[in-house]
């Protein structure tokens, strides 16, 4: 393994960057093959990063052990990428990239970890995470033919059917496929030391704001970094704890005893939810976006937080909780700033699915429970009043006009995205957390994954 930190910027290294798919393709792509009852399947490379081809100039000392006696004191000039080079992922995904467009296959210019291949009514779809590769396609005689090009390129391990993927286990339900991160849960609460914890209904107290301001700070805030960052993870299937790992990782500078017991009560409510997910269903391929905003909720900076989250059919595909970088001056510009997130996202979701070549009976729908921000989106005479929102939020209007994206009104009391805002009482979380976002395993299935993450459980004690 090389030594990269004796690389230089501008010497032997320039670009670092290496694509990864984007966690809303991969949802995207599980709940079209669910509607089309398409295959997926998954594999990774064996030593991915000792396939890349370096364009750099770049010199390592020889090995120990491997030393030329004869000329002790030359260096290895590397043809080939090796672990521990800066430039390592990027060479491997090049290489990667490159094998996959000589056999025809597209790179996506909306998510560029995404390539696809069409010939007549036959299609494959490749996600790359590194050397962790998700294929899906309509036929599975096209998958083995690519596994067997890749494997006699480079080293494949096949994994079969989609079933653990990124720390995601995917378990098939009656109905669809329900994904859920009980094993990475299980694992966190041991590294944390809370298996023995009470359980809380919910992920936050309701009603408490955290401040900068409140508690004494830690001596030691690696514990609460760790543990935010870990939640952090946990967030590919668990919208329901959005909300409050966002106001956690608003603390990562200076932590308090305060901030350190709010997120372990997450933990606590992740005990009791271990087996809760993300479910897909066979649906429509309606878009429907949801946004929605808690103005001037922060108590220090009452800068607002907002958040959206956007439907396939039934299933949930993309949700953010994001803290607004002005201070808005009204709840109509507020909502009006998470539309717009919200509008940019769904277009891109629709431009996605049409390089896919999935069409859509009807434009995506954003529903909104502000009606002055409904309006505004829409009508011109209300451009005086609000010269302080930026310019470049005024492409609400142009996609609304052109009929890309079509703008309803949805009462608060049936606003899914409320829960990505603020606290909420348990009974009111709780309920969007039934009703629209994530769901326990179906009872059928329970039995076997409960046996699983309890032997986890015992092993890891």
């Amino acid at each position: 393994m090389a030594k990269g930190f004796d690389q230089v910027d501008g010497i032997d290294f320039t670009e670092t960057f290496s694509p990864v798919i984007k966690p809303a393709t991969i949802r995207l792509a599980l709940a079209l093959a669910i509607h089309y009852n398409w295959s997926s399947r998954q594999f990774d490379i064996y030593n991915a990063f000792l396939h890349g081809y370096l364009k750099e100039e770049v010199y390592m000392e020889q090995p120990q052990g491997f030393e030329d006696s004869k000329f002790p004191d030359h260096v290895c000039l590397l043809h080939k990428s090796i672990y521990g080079l800066k430039q390592a992922p990027r060479t491997w995904f090049l290489r990667l990239s490159q094998a996959l467009m000589e056999l025809g296959f597209t790179a996506s210019t909306v998510d560029t970890s995404l390539f696809t291949f069409h010939h007549s009514t036959m299609f494959i779809f490749v996600l790359i995470y590194v050397d962790d590769i998700m294929v899906t396609s309509n036929a599975n005689t096209v998958i083995n033919t690519l596994i067997s090009y890749l494997d006699f390129e480079f080293a494949i391990k096949d994994l079969g059917e989609l079933s653990y993927f990124l720390g995601i286990q995917v378990t098939k339900t009656e109905n669809g496929l329900h994904l859920h991160q009980g094993k990475y849960v299980v694992d966190l609460l041991h590294r944390m030391k809370m298996t023995g914890a009470k359980l809380a209904p919910t992920p936050y107290i309701s009603g408490a704001k955290l401040s900068k301001f409140s508690g004494d700070p830690l001596t030691d805030p690696t514990e609460y970094r760790s543990m935010v960052g870990a939640l952090q993870y946990l967030t590919l299937t668990r919208p329901d704890i959005s909300y409050s790992v966002n106001q956690l990782c608003q603390f990562l500078h200076c932590p308090t005893n305060i901030h350190l017991t709010a997120a372990k009560r997450v933990l606590k409510y992740l005990k009791g939810t271990l087996q809760f997910g993300l479910q897909f269903n066979k649906g429509s391929l309606q878009l429907n976006g949801f946004c929605d905003s808690d103005w001037a909720g922060n108590p220090d900076d009452r800068k607002s937080t907002s958040g959206y989250c956007i439907f396939l059919g039934s299933c949930l595909i993309s949700w953010t909780v994001k803290k607004q970088s002005v201070v808005a001056r009204s709840s109509t510009e507020v909502e009006y700033r998470s539309m717009a997130h919200t509008v940019a996202e769904l277009y891109w979701l629709r431009m996605l699915l049409k390089e896919l070549h999935i069409s859509l009976l009807t434009a995506p729908c954003i529903w909104v429970d502000n009606i002055g921000a409904l309006a505004l989106s829409s009508n011109p005479v209300f451009h005086a009043r609000t010269k302080h929102i930026e310019m470049d939020y005024h492409i609400i209007r142009e996609k609304i006009f052109n009929k890309d994206i079509q703008a309803k009104y949805i009462s608060t009391s049936a606003q899914p995205s409320d829960i990505f805002t603020k606290e909420l009482s348990s009974s009111r979380f709780l309920f969007l957390r039934d009703k629209r976002m994530i769901h326990d395993l179906p009872i059928s299935l329970k039995e076997a994954v409960r046996d699983e993450l309890s032997v986890s459980l015992v092993s890891n004690r």
